[in-house]
Order: C-alpha cells, then structure tokens, then sequence
C-alpha cells in the first residue's frame, strides 16, 4: 500500500542518500551536502514554503519523494512554460524520485503517481489539471507519467535540471475529471 506523510527535518540524512544515488543524481543534480538538503528542503518541511514534500511510503516504509506545487504558487515556474503551452488556471504540477535503487523498474514510480493525481483532485479542489514538464531523455519518468494516465500534450523548451542535458522537455497533463 502506498502512503505518504509530509517531509520531516529528521528525514534529511535519508532524501541526502537518495539524492546520491546515480539514478537520482542524474535526473536531480542536486547538491547533497547537509546543509544544501537543509536549505533546499527546509522551509518546505518547515511549512514555511506553499510546496509540499512528500515522502512516499510502500507499507509504510520510504521509497522516494514526491513534490506537489501549484503554478501559482511558482509564477515562475509558469513564466518559463509560457507560451509554449496552455497553463490553464488552478494547474499544479508533481516532481519525483524513488531514492531505493531497490525499487526502482518495479512500477512504484507510477502507483505513486497515480495515488497523487487522485489525492489531488481531493486535497485541492481547485485544481484544475496536473501538467509536469520532463526532459525527453528520462524515459522511465515520462513513461511512468503515460502508464499513469498523463497525456504527452507538448515539447517544450526548459533550462535542464543538468547542465549535461539540451533544452528538450516534453509537457504531460491530466485534467481533473468531470463529474456528473
């Protein structure tokens, strides 16, 4: 069963693991030293920032990280995808990673997904429509997005996470459901 809590500061050592291992350094080039996940994660977990940080739990027990922002929040964050795609008002969007290597390619990326886009449209009703920008080259994660029912809607243009990677982004989305 998959489950989530907010990310907590004694968390820390353990997304700091994480982000270290190279299929996650890869994709999230982040700096890993403790105080770069203390000022990176911090007012987050603080509840000091609107974002929220998820850790994501397999029977209870942490397998990765998920992100939950809405674009307004971020301005930002819409700014760069403007006018390269629709950002329809009320959009959130997700990040994530599975930090055990154990876990990875055994379909958690996309339960994971799909348990967020549910919670979503019940944790916030405004919500209009989940859109997440991923570099063309991480095809585990766009797949993990389709398998999870996001749609591939564009190709964008995104300065990369990694210096290494091209501007190449595809844009997936998923709208709230309609009810009856």
């Amino acid at each position: 069963m998959i489950s989530w809590r907010r990310l907590a500061e004694p968390d820390f050592p353990l997304l700091r693991r994480w982000l270290e291992q190279p299929h996650v350094a890869r994709w999230w080039n982040h700096e890993t030293s403790p105080e770069a996940v203390a000022r990176d994660f911090g007012p987050a977990a603080r509840g000091e920032e609107p974002s929220e940080d998820l850790l994501m739990l397999l029977d209870g027990e942490p397998f990765g990280l998920l992100q939950r922002t809405r674009f307004a929040d971020y301005p930002e964050y819409g700014d760069e995808l403007a006018g390269q795609a629709e950002i329809p008002r009320g959009a959130m969007s997700i990040d994530y990673l599975i930090g055990d290597p154990l876990r990875v390619g055994r379909g958690l990326g996309t339960r994971m997904i799909r348990a967020i886009v549910r919670a979503t449209w019940a944790d916030y009703p405004e919500a209009t429509a989940i859109l997440v920008p991923v570099h063309r080259g991480n095809q585990a994660s766009w797949r993990a997005l389709e398998k999870a029912g996001l749609r591939r809607v564009a190709e964008v243009s995104l300065e990369p996470d990694n210096p290494l990677d091209d501007r190449g982004h595809y844009l997936l989305r998923i709208d709230r459901p309609q009810t009856d």
